[in-house]
């Protein structure tokens, strides 16, 4: 499937990062539209940098006009947002709903994010019940194609240093023998070839991608 459009969240994030460098390689995509707080530091051809206040819902709508796929990989850490979970829930729930729904006004044809494994609703960790909580709210906007990954720990170099997260990619690895299927570390790399591998043969409805999944992707 050929794309004239697509638009990206999070390019500089660890997914992100790979998934934006797929986009410029794939002769199939044409635009890409880069959307976040600050201008993107790359130039290309193929690249139309978009700089937003995200707490204004129009210029989100605006950022994704015109395209046939949105891809979001956003998320924010306890560390940033100095332990406040309001200010967690900005970024991990409400960017990303208004981004959906954003993708219901417009009538995008595929909407493609990142979510977590574990993730739900009803869990006592704040983190996965938010991560279940997005999930819902954006598979109650039934889009035309949603595709929500869910993968386990991200195995990757980030360019920012999250201690927890860089013992669990040392540690896993070594027990991968011991771990279920859908809970084994992946690449970020893998996760963001799949993304984009998954708007390759459109399918309509919400679609959930874990480990196997992924890989199988």
């Amino acid at each position: 499937m050929k794309f004239k459009q697509v638009t990206l969240f999070g390019a500089t994030g660890l997914i992100g990062s790979y998934l934006l460098e797929f986009l410029l390689k794939d002769s199939d995509i044409h635009l890409i539209n880069v959307v976040g707080r600050n201008p993107f530091h790359l130039q290309h051809d193929k690249i139309n940098n978009i700089v937003i206040d995200f707490e204004d819902v129009s210029s989100i709508s605006n950022s994704i006009t015109g395209s046939e796929a949105v891809f979001v990989s956003i998320g924010t850490t306890m560390s940033k947002v100095n332990g406040d979970k309001i200010k967690y829930k900005s970024v991990d729930f409400d960017i990303i709903f208004n981004i959906a729904n954003a993708c219901k006004q417009k009538n995008i044809n595929q909407f493609i994010y990142v979510s977590s494994l574990g993730a739900n609703a009803n869990s006592s960790n704040f983190y996965l019940r938010l991560k279940g909580e997005i999930d819902e709210a954006v598979a109650k906007l039934n889009l035309n194609s949603t595709s929500v990954f869910r993968p386990s720990v991200l195995l990757g170099k980030r360019n920012e240093f999250r201690p927890g997260e860089k013992i669990m990619q040392f540690v896993m690895p070594l027990l991968d023998f011991m771990i279920p299927s859908n809970s084994k570390a992946i690449k970020a790399e893998d996760v963001a070839k799949s993304m984009l591998n998954t708007t390759k043969n459109y399918k309509t409805g919400l679609h959930i991608y874990q480990h196997s999944q992924i890989i199988d992707l």
